[in-house]
């Protein structure tokens, strides 16, 4: 099952259920929002797989979409907490800043909790206050959790795992350094992430052979100014499963349907899969050359993030380009 959010001039938008090939989609009557859904999923979920099976067939036309028209499929969550899963990216970018990985690296996964309250939609654009920042685009993977108790162990983190889809989690690169200084983590340096058109749920996932015990199996492909930058493989180096991510998240407290999980930056340690990030790249000039070529991003700039599985997009495509801060008219900004 395939799920969207419409902007309606709400907060939350109108949920969607989407066909298959995601070109049409029809909404629930008594599920009007993605988050009243996951509230009560166990109600939900067997009404809008009911909906997904009409459209499938044809047995229900639906309306076009609209990519324009969507928001984040949760506009706003609960919680958009951050992994960092992909070991290859750890040790790159703690090695750009001139910092050692953790001794816990393969052990104890890296956890940083995000902004949640304005998530952009995946045609929203990427305003960039100061050049001087260093912004920075994150491919990623992110999983949708229906309630989650305190205690949940990786064997059974998977049953909470209802919604699946791609993040560009931005990072303002040149703020991090001052910041994790003071030994409290990211914040500044963390601007609104954006998300891609549509949410999957796992099944719909692994019968394209996508997904297995929690991973995606999958390509993750950032197109930067219209050159593919990365095709990196998302399953075998993620070195600890969302499975894995959720038993360390929930170790000390519980977390409420609607809290959104990211894998990190997808990584590959093979160069020939190119980067999901310019920090990565601007590292492998430096270990090349001795110093870095790639700019950060600039205004103009366009980054495209797409997945595929044998040759189907599954999330659709986040597709942004970067503004001057102000440059947005009233009409333009997310709501």
């Amino acid at each position: 099952m395939k799920l969207a959010t419409l902007r309606d001039g709400s907060r939350d938008g109108r949920l969607l259920v989407v066909r298959r090939d995601g070109e049409a989609g029809a909404a629930a009557p008594d599920w009007p929002t993605l988050q009243r859904a996951l509230d009560d999923w166990s109600a939900a979920e067997p009404v809008l797989r009911a909906l997904a099976d009409e459209l499938d067939r044809g047995a229900l036309d639906g309306l076009p979409i609209d990519p324009l028209r969507l928001g984040a499929p949760l506009p706003r969550a609960f919680e958009w907490i951050d992994g960092s899963a992909y070991l290859n990216h750890v040790r790159l970018v703690r090695r750009a800043r001139g910092a050692e990985p953790p001794p816990t690296l393969e052990t104890d996964p890296l956890i940083y909790q995000g902004g949640s309250g304005d998530l952009l939609g995946p045609r929203d654009a990427i305003e960039l206050h100061d050049p001087a920042w260093g912004l920075d685009y994150e491919s990623e993977v992110c999983v949708v959790l229906g309630d989650t108790p305190i205690g949940t162990t990786a064997a059974t983190a998977a049953g909470h795992i209802r919604l699946v889809m791609l993040a560009n989690d931005c990072t303002l690169r040149n703020l991090v350094p001052d910041e994790l200084a003071k030994g409290f983590g990211f914040f500044q340096s963390k601007p609104a992430t954006a998300f891609s058109p549509f949410a999957v749920t796992p099944d719909e996932l692994e019968a394209l052979g996508g997904w297995r015990e929690g991973r995606f199996l999958g390509r993750v492909r950032s197109t930067y100014n219209e050159q593919v930058i990365g095709d990196c493989d998302a399953g075998p180096e993620m070195h600890f499963s969302f499975c894995d991510l959720i038993e360390h998240l929930a170790k000390t407290r519980r977390f409420t349907a609607g809290s959104i999980l990211g894998s990190g930056t997808v990584s590959n340690a093979e160069r020939s899969r190119g980067v999901s990030c310019l920090a990565e790249q601007r590292m492998i000039e430096i270990i090349d050359t001795g110093k870095p070529t790639t700019p950060f991003m600039a205004v103009g700039d366009r980054i495209r993030i797409e997945a595929d599985v044998d040759g189907v997009s599954p999330f659709g495509a986040i597709d942004q380009r970067v503004v001057a801060a102000g440059a947005l008219s009233p009409t333009e900004v997310p709501v």
